[in-house]
């Protein structure tokens, strides 16, 4: 007996061969344990197979795509994934989107959300105060390292509270909502009440931060408040405006990008490259301020309500509004919108 014998029977022989066999058309069931010729074995178990094969080429050919030459590629799934972080000309038409929704809301919730904007900016610059300000003899031998320190730590905390959590945040609002306008979804009047309102409201929440601080016994060096309080009051007002520029120009792009984001970490660090490097540079923002000047007032700094206001606060306002809304929102919209015409 061949080899080719054997091997066939002890195909036929093996447990559930019969139903594998007849389920491929190789043996009848009637035929149980009916030993086949290796001819016929042959012959009946190919058939099946090329069939088998042919579709089997079929589908494969079917599902990859011809290419030029000739040649076939993988198939790609017909679902991409989503970019992690919008390209610049969706970024743009999501601040707008964004914008509109802002300057459509109600007095009421204008205010409220701005308080709670406020109290995120106060909390972001109280522990920037209570790390960054305590460190006295750093400060002294390496003021580079105690900059990076005070901008890491407090501020971009506070500003992804506002985004991730929502708010309403004036100095980003002076480049979204203006988008909105210019792009004919907000009127003028929507862009006035949302800029007033949500003002109002930061302020009010800044406050509300200043006596819960000094209530609380919680800033562990008193002198560094008084300081940045004297500091910043004393800058000439083309001074106080040109940072007012340069840091809300920082702040709305670490607002347009955080917003474009998927993620809470696209977010995270959306926010924090362009506020650490805002607060390292010494830059001016108007909120940030309402908590930082009043809460050195509070604790002893020797500054008037008309300075601040006067002094450090109209200049720093008006250059905010200058970087959100002509140095952000202006130029992305020349870009990209139709600030200069027909929508790119």
């Amino acid at each position: 007996m061949g080899f080719s014998s054997i091997l066939s029977i002890a195909l036929v022989l093996a447990p559930g061969s019969e139903a594998f066999l007849s389920a491929r058309g190789a043996m009848p069931l009637a035929s149980s344990r009916a030993v086949a010729s290796p001819a016929a074995f042959r012959s009946t178990s190919m058939a099946p197979r090329q069939q088998c094969n042919t579709k089997s080429l079929k589908m494969s050919t079917a599902a990859a795509p011809v290419v030029a030459g000739g040649s076939t590629t993988a198939p790609v799934s017909a679902v991409a994934s989503a970019p992690s972080v919008k390209p610049p000309p969706q970024m743009y038409q999501n601040a707008v989107d964004i914008g509109q929704k802002k300057a459509s809301g109600s007095v009421a919730k204008l205010f409220l959300m701005g308080i709670i904007s406020g109290c995120h900016i106060g909390f972001g610059a109280l522990l920037a105060v209570s790390i960054g300000g305590n460190c006295p003899g750093l400060l002294a031998t390496n003021p580079g390292l105690q900059k990076i320190i005070f901008g890491a730590f407090g501020l971009p905390f506070g500003l992804f509270m506002t985004v991730v959590g929502g708010g309403e945040l004036f100095t980003g609002n002076t480049a979204v909502v203006t988008a909105a306008v210019i792009e004919g979804k907000a009127s003028i009047g929507g862009l006035l009440k949302n800029w007033v309102f949500s003002y109002l409201g930061n302020f009010v929440g800044s406050l509300l931060l200043v006596f819960l601080a000094v209530q609380g016994g919680v800033v562990v060096n008193p002198g560094s408040a008084m300081g940045i309080a004297t500091a910043k009051t004393s800058l000439t007002f083309v001074q106080a405006f040109a940072r007012g520029i340069l840091c809300n120009w920082l702040v709305c792009m670490a607002v347009w990008m955080s917003v474009s984001a998927s993620d809470a970490a696209g977010k995270f660090f959306a926010i924090f490259l362009p506020i650490s490097a805002f607060v390292a540079l010494g830059l001016d923002h108007s909120v940030a301020n309402m908590f930082l000047i009043p809460l050195g007032m509070a604790l002893g700094a020797g500054v008037t309500w008309s300075q601040f206001l006067l002094a450090n606060l109209l200049p720093v306002t008006l250059g905010n509004i200058v970087g959100g809304a002509v140095a952000v929102c202006g130029l992305y919209s020349g870009a990209f919108g139709s600030l200069f015409g027909k929508k790119k």
